[in-house]
């Protein structure tokens, strides 16, 4: 496309010359002093730059800065030598993990399913539980008793993973001789869920407990505090739009069914887009605070793989491989599950 003087330039008919317009006056000083005005904004909202800083030198020293490392992926191992000093190694961390078929192999792929069945299955079961939630309290006429069903819900969130995970152990404990277990053990016991010796060696050390444990803990610790965004969306309804459902006899599931959940359906479906994401981003703390030898083979996962060959057994290439490939697989869940959205519902992140 050609540019023309006409198209920024005015004809003068007085003096038969072209001259700026003052539209394009305007234009060419912002330009010229573009980052002055930028300065000026700045120290005029100064406060608020301060405020964000320790946010910025977080991100930056724990989410950029170790990027770096990510070349030991493909670097051959020296703890003498740094990272970019080390000898090129190609994709053979990567080969034994995938195909090799060693015992390193197998537990790597016993951890990757791990970890996706984990994620999974919160997805399926504790997903649902804020959205439920959040419909709960916006029927509870009560602003006293929503705040104290609210707070209740919400503490658990606010206790350290240290504390959670004291607080299973004890619910769940082995038994000794001085000493009985856990309350939660002798109820399932006693209603024949489980059998004496289950409940005496601890459900702890017996993996085919540990995914249920994990997933009613996480529900239990999350559950309330994830409601806050639904319930913020649901609240932000026009209540117009429930007296005309009133008026067109619509009892109270009907109104959840035909006004609240079409409503909150791009809340949710922006929530799910996030938490597929992070399917494969299981917080290490909780897993490596529960989970011991006798549990490994459902309850190891990616990171505690890599924390266990990296920190205690020196492979850190190893462990960044598997950190690293479980990184990119949540990519591509992310943009797979985005644009899924974008497709079927037209709601999407991006």
């Amino acid at each position: 496309m050609k540019v023309k003087a006409a198209d920024y330039l005015i004809y003068d008919e007085e003096k038969k010359v072209y001259r700026e317009s003052p539209e394009q006056r305007v234009r060419d000083d912002v330009e010229k002093h573009y980052w002055k005005h930028v300065g000026l904004a700045i120290a005029k909202d100064w406060r608020l730059y301060v405020m964000i800083l320790p946010m910025l030198l977080v991100f930056l020293f724990w989410r950029y800065f170790p990027m770096y490392e990510l070349l030991g992926c493909f670097k051959v191992s020296d703890e003498v030598l740094p990272v970019s000093q080390q000898l090129f190694s190609g994709f053979s961390y990567f080969k034994r993990l995938l195909v090799s078929g060693d015992a390193l192999s197998v537990e790597f792929w016993r951890a990757l399913r791990n970890t996706f069945l984990l994620s999974f299955y919160g997805l399926c079961f504790g997903f649902p539980v804020p959205i439920i939630l959040a419909l709960f309290f916006n029927e509870v006429r009560s602003n006293a008793a929503r705040s104290v069903f609210q707070v209740l819900t919400y503490l658990p969130k606010f206790m350290s993973t240290v504390v959670m995970t004291s607080l299973i152990t004890m619910l769940v404990k082995q038994g000794s001789l001085t000493q009985s277990y856990g309350i939660l053990s002798q109820m399932m016991e006693k209603i024949g869920m489980i059998s004496h010796e289950t409940a005496q060696a601890g459900l702890l050390n017996n993996p085919a407990y540990f995914r249920t444990i994990y997933q009613l803990s996480g529900i239990w610790e999350t559950a309330g505090y994830g409601s806050i965004v639904y319930f913020a969306a649901i609240i932000a309804i026009s209540p117009t739009s429930y007296e005309a459902a009133q008026i067109d006899g619509a009892g109270k599931m009907a109104q959840m069914k035909y006004v609240v959940l079409p409503s909150i359906l791009s809340t949710i479906v922006i929530m799910l887009i996030t938490r597929i994401g992070t399917l494969l981003s299981i917080g290490y703390e909780k897993v490596l605070l529960l989970y011991n030898p006798n549990t490994y083979v459902t309850a190891d996962v990616v990171s505690t793989f890599a924390q266990r060959y990296g920190l205690q057994g020196a492979a850190k290439g190893i462990a960044s491989a598997a950190e690293m490939m479980n990184n990119v697989i949540g990519m591509l869940l992310v943009i797979g599950s985005n644009t899924i959205a974008r497709k079927a519902s037209n709601v999407s992140l991006y």
